[in-house]
């Protein structure tokens, strides 16, 4: 009998089932979307508020070689990229990982990445809220519209501030000499108003922005769309503005020297390079609202790819050319050079770019979670209700409301830090399974039908001869390298090094594809970068997944119950 944790999915039922319209009864989701709403999906994902601040901290850190990095980064991604793009080819359905899951691996780890992803999106949602109110509010005091402070924060960030304010004022400093966003942190506590003794502090733009996203989310697809492609092409004419008008004013003599800081100052921002791409990822969750799913989302993401890191890069080299590198360690940059110039209106106009940029990203991440909750209740492993689709807008419903209200509640009352934590490494874990799966299919003796390969190259011999070579160059130069990965903090890269030698042994007796081993492992080296406690929140998150899963989902998966 089969281990019933690795009962796979076929592709043809799952195709059948799609078309059927396994819901509730309304039909089918509304097919309207095409290649080039695809690749502006994949643009409103990539392109958020990192363009207009993280890049700047980049170029501190990289000074003009940072290119190099964005380079870098989109080619890591891009392997990822290829094997989303294979999968979605041959299983082009909503459901992203999870679906790709169960199919190459079995149900367990399709309800692990199915859990993992929804962690992904919300708590990466939470965190886009938390931006984007940070951008409304400092759009809205430049142009001299004050929101109360105590209505813009959660109650930690506005009870640090309060403590810090005091300690500064008790060892004998002037209020007027603090730094105005501690301040605002410190009023923002003082003039709350207290209720059963309790300060009540919360980010109301941020429940704001949310609920309005979910509403043009709940009320359809096309609707979803047309938003999504104005937000782009306004953010796209900005940045463009930028580039042509910035280059204008570039000094050639600031690219010298092209890498101040050497490699090691090129790649000290990969996170947060890395995780300014990782949104095409979302769009594949619409497979079953386009109208050649198996042409155009491949294109879509290759495409949106392409186009985001062709503008990052341009973007940092107009940035260091007009100022030197040294100077843009602020949190708008692109405000700050123009303003530098006298031209206080570009900056005006970045500001407000900013926030349509967040928003956008916020928009296709809320449209991804409701249609992943939506597979996995098809499949049986969430309640019927969960898949329900609106009988007249023909989008997941409830999914889309709950969503709406598990990101929009705790970005009312949490900290910007405590969110991010768990954002980066659920996206590289479903990176990983991902590349994975591809390696899964090619080794299938009946090869699905697919309009969508990744190109196929050996790594037989280079997948182990590139290994080998990278042990023997950190023992010579690094060997306190594998004296640390023995502690506790060093454990992610331990696991990075047996995942790597695995994978490398693996290729030499399977002669795996290149392309997707590539992906794998350089997704777990950004995996194995995250902190010790961030990798135990994470399988914490795993733990609990597991609980309700034998708790609920395997007894009534549809495929312990011979329905599908």
């Amino acid at each position: 009998m089969a281990n019933p944790l690795l009962r796979k999915k076929s592709i043809d039922k799952i195709l059948a089932d799609a078309e059927a319209g396994l819901h509730d009864g309304h039909g089918t989701l509304n097919k309207v979307l095409g290649v080039k709403d695809l690749t502006l999906m994949g643009i409103a994902a990539v392109i958020g508020a990192g363009i207009f601040s993280s890049i700047g901290k980049a170029c501190f850190d990289g000074g003009p070689g940072v290119i190099f990095l964005y380079i870098f980064t989109a080619i890591a991604c891009g392997f990822a990229a290829l094997c989303y793009a294979e999968f979605a080819s041959t299983v082009p359905v909503a459901g992203s990982a999870y679906t790709y899951s169960y199919v190459a691996f079995g149900e367990i780890f399709a309800w692990i990445i199915g859990w993992d992803l929804l962690m992904e999106y919300a708590i990466g949602n939470i965190a886009v809220a938390i931006s984007w109110s940070d951008y409304f509010t400092g759009l809205l005091d430049k142009a001299g519209i004050h929101i109360p402070a105590w209505l813009t924060m959660d109650y930690t960030t506005a009870h640090v501030g309060f403590d810090q304010v005091n300690g500064m004022l008790a060892a004998g400093q002037a209020l007027t000499s603090v730094d105005p966003g501690i301040v605002n942190r410190y009023n923002a506590w003082f003039h709350a108003p207290q209720l059963l003794g309790m300060h009540v502090i919360m980010d109301l733009p941020a429940l704001m922005i949310v609920a309005l996203i979910t509403y043009i989310v709940f009320i359809g697809i096309q609707e979803s769309k047309s938003a999504s492609n104005i937000m782009v092409i306004i953010k796209l004419a900005v940045i463009f503005l930028v580039i042509v008008l910035g280059a204008y004013y570039v000094q050639p003599q600031n690219w010298t020297p092209f890498t101040p800081n050497g490699i090691s100052g090129v790649l000290k921002g990969v996170s947060a390079v890395f995780f300014a791409y990782i949104g095409f990822d979302a769009i594949s969750t619409t497979a079953e609202e386009c109208k050649n799913p198996q042409r155009d989302l491949p294109r879509g993401m290759i495409y949106s790819l392409i186009i985001c890191t062709v503008l990052y890069v341009l973007l940092a080299l107009v940035l260091t050319g007009m100022v030197h590198y040294t100077t843009l360690n602020v949190g708008d940059p692109l405000a700050m050079i123009f303003e530098a110039r006298g031209l206080k209106w570009i900056s005006g106009i970045v500001g407000v770019s900013a926030i349509i940029a967040t928003a956008s990203v916020l928009l296709i991440f809320q449209l991804g979670q409701p249609r992943i909750w939506m597979s996995m209740s098809r499949d049986g492993l969430l309640p019927k209700i969960f898949s329900r689709l609106h009988p007249v807008y023909k989008t997941p419903s409830f999914s889309t409301i709950l969503t709406g209200c598990l990101v929009a509640i705790p970005a009312l009352f949490l900290n910007l830090d405590v969110v991010l934590a768990l954002t980066s490494i659920g996206t590289l874990f479903a990176f990983v399974l991902v590349c994975a799966g591809v390696l899964v299919l090619q080794k299938r003796k009946t090869q699905a039908v697919s309009k969508f390969k990744v190109p196929f190259v050996n790594g037989k011999y280079i997948v182990p001869t590139v290994f080998i070579i990278a042990v023997v160059l950190v023992a010579l130069y690094a060997p306190a390298h594998f004296v640390n990965i023995l502690s506790k903090e060093g454990f992610p890269m331990l696991l990075f090094w047996i995942v790597a030698s695995a994978v490398s042994i693996f290729s030499f007796k399977n002669s795996f594809s290149l392309i997707p081993v590539l992906g794998l492992i350089s997704c777990f080296y950004l995996m194995a970068q995250e902190s010790h406690t961030n990798w135990l929140r994470f399988l914490i998150w795993l733990a609990v997944g597991l609980i309700v899963y034998f708790g609920y989902g395997i007894r009534k998966s549809k495929l312990a119950l011979n329905t599908v």
